[in-house]
């Protein structure tokens, strides 16, 4: 007998609904509870050799409450048939927004509609917005949908997704369910334009008078004219003699985007090991790590002497397959699998590293990265793939302000 029972929360009510089950020694098959407002939503499923006893009895118990009710017997064909696929691995879609959310909502639900997907549970991860007039200017929307379905592949579901999300400008994501999604690890960014919002090898060179000079490298480099080992070291010599107090002042003076600090700080306090892999400058990474408590940091390292650039760059340059590497390296030195890591930047550079992630996402991304990463940030702050990994503002405000 499936139950459905809906009407104003009223304390006590779950209770009694189990000590019917108890005098009439039911079995529950399943059973979901949703509380908005103080109007309750209850469904059970349940077995029992006197139904039609128990049944009654459920019914004068929602007649004395109020709630409204709902009964329907289900044939053990169909109970067979939910039962084989309830515990498939289901699809987890995380849809963000600004302002209204009826738009995106329907537009995601159409969607899913047509793919023949079923929307199982709807949970809010933001907090509730605040009434017009209030102080809180904080107007995100944010929940995750687990959905089921025949869908045999995600991936053209998850393309048009993504179609809708740029057309109509809020984020969505959709992951696969399964215990690694559930127990992330390590997290690894890079660092300019991701993790801070400026390229220090630009700041540097108009500092030092060959901004124009570096412009052109650059050019030519994402024109694939030259591969990024050598136009770091075409860039990194144009610095020549500039004095190390210059990356002192740029590595104090850079901003970190917008969330970082609150996304950090919430992933240290739930055990996350934080790394930086950049193709930008050793010193900024390792001022970061100070700032910030980064576990690990790899970049490049420009030779200095007698406190002046030598235009020299000292071991291995920290490339696109270097990043891969480096993820690979640090989940196995950790413990873990590449499943339980999380990727994140915005450059071409960055995608063997996204792609090979359990959790590739690509901030704020360039459009060849953003289509070419299975997830990607481009309305919110760097703090929004807290929502990705399935915390809550709840979540998220305890963590923090338990910290001494």
């Amino acid at each position: 007998m499936l139950v459905s029972i809906s009407g104003q929360d009223k304390p006590g009510l779950m209770s009694a609904l189990m000590g019917i089950c108890v005098e009439y020694d039911a079995q529950i098959l399943d059973m979901g509870q949703a509380v908005i407002h103080d109007e309750l939503a209850l469904g059970l499923l349940l077995c029992s050799a006197n139904l039609d006893a128990m049944s009654a009895a459920i019914e004068a118990r929602c007649e004395q409450t109020g709630s409204a009710l709902r009964m329907q017997r289900v044939n053990a064909d169909d109970y067979g048939a939910w039962s084989q696929t309830i515990f498939q691995s289901p699809l987890i879609l995380t849809l963000l927004t600004n302002g209204s959310a009826a738009q995106p909502l329907q537009a995601v639900s159409a969607l899913t509609h047509t793919f023949r997907m079923n929307i199982d549970t709807v949970r809010r991860l933001t907090k509730p917005k605040a009434l017009a007039g209030s102080a809180d200017t904080d107007d995100r929307f944010g929940l995750e949908m687990r959905l089921s379905g025949e869908l045999a592949s995600s991936v053209e579901f998850q393309a048009e997704l993504l179609k809708l999300a740029d057309h109509s400008g809020f984020d969505v994501s959709l992951q696969r369910d399964s215990v690694f999604r559930r127990n992330r690890r390590l997290v690894a960014f890079d660092m300019d334009s991701t993790l801070i919002a400026e390229e220090v090898m630009d700041e540097l060179a108009k500092r030092h008078g060959v901004g124009a000079e570096v412009v052109a490298i650059t050019d030519a480099a994402m024109a694939g004219e030259l591969d990024f080992k050598e136009s770091f070291r075409r860039r990194a010599a144009l610095l020549r003699g500039m004095p190390l107090e210059v990356l002192h002042d740029v590595a104090e003076s850079v901003a970190l985007n917008t969330g970082a600090h609150r996304l950090i700080k919430a992933l240290k306090h739930f055990g996350y090991t934080i790394a930086v892999f950049s193709g930008g400058f050793q010193y900024v990474g390792e001022y970061l790590q100070q700032r910030l408590g980064i576990d690990y940091v790899y970049a490049n390292e420009l030779e200095v002497v007698d406190g002046l650039m030598t235009g020299e760059v000292l071991g291995d340059i920290v490339d696109a397959q270097g990043k891969a590497d480096l993820l690979q390296k640090i989940a196995a030195k950790e413990g873990i699998s590449l499943a339980q890591t999380i990727a994140v930047g915005d450059g071409a550079n960055d995608l063997p590293m996204l792609q090979q992630a359990g959790l590739g996402v690509a901030y704020h991304a360039k459009t060849i990265v953003r289509e070419s990463a299975k997830h990607s940030i481009s309305n919110f702050g760097l703090d929004a793939i807290l929502y990705l990994i399935g915390f809550s503002d709840l979540d998220v405000e305890q963590a923090l302000t338990s910290d001494p």
